[in-house]
């Protein structure tokens, strides 16, 4: 009866150790999403480069073409040449998969720009990235692609 009763309980705690493994990179990943808005917000382009891994491809919706880590930060270029700065914003966050070293996060990103002559304009997109936990821990992403929501708002 020991021994049932021990392996049972060795399973339960490997259970629940599998179980507590994606919960706690599911809040690690959306924190890192949350930075990236905060990095964007804040105009701090280091912390932001830091976030893409170096054979990142994706296709943002500001760009006829796929783009790699050397084109990542054209977009907030853009804007701030336009003098728009983003005043605030909020992370509708939609899904999450975890799968081994690989999360892909999706959301809606509710941004209000105020531009040079102090008038907002909000818009909102739909995201998805890709990050990749590397050898040492951390995670980086690795693709990604944004779109306008539809009429509909989605």
């Amino acid at each position: 009866m020991t021994r049932i009763g021990l392996c049972i309980m060795a399973v339960v705690l490997c259970a629940s150790r599998l179980v507590a493994a994606p919960l706690s990179t599911d809040k690690e990943v959306w924190a890192l999403e949350k930075a990236y808005w905060h990095y964007v917000q804040t105009d701090d382009l280091n912390s932001y480069r830091s976030l893409w891994h170096a054979n990142f491809l994706g296709w943002p919706y500001v760009s006829p073409e796929p783009l790699g880590k050397d084109h990542i930060t054209d977009w907030l270029t853009a804007y701030k040449k336009n003098g728009d700065t983003l005043n605030s914003y909020d992370v509708e966050q939609l899904s999450i998969q975890v799968t081994g070293d690989l999360v892909t996060t999706t959301y809606r990103m509710h941004a209000r720009w105020l531009n040079r002559s102090g008038a907002n304009k909000t818009e909102v997109t739909r995201i998805i990235h890709t990050w990749l936990r590397d050898k040492d821990g951390s995670w980086h992403i690795i693709s990604g692609m944004s779109a306008p929501v539809n009429s509909e708002g989605h």
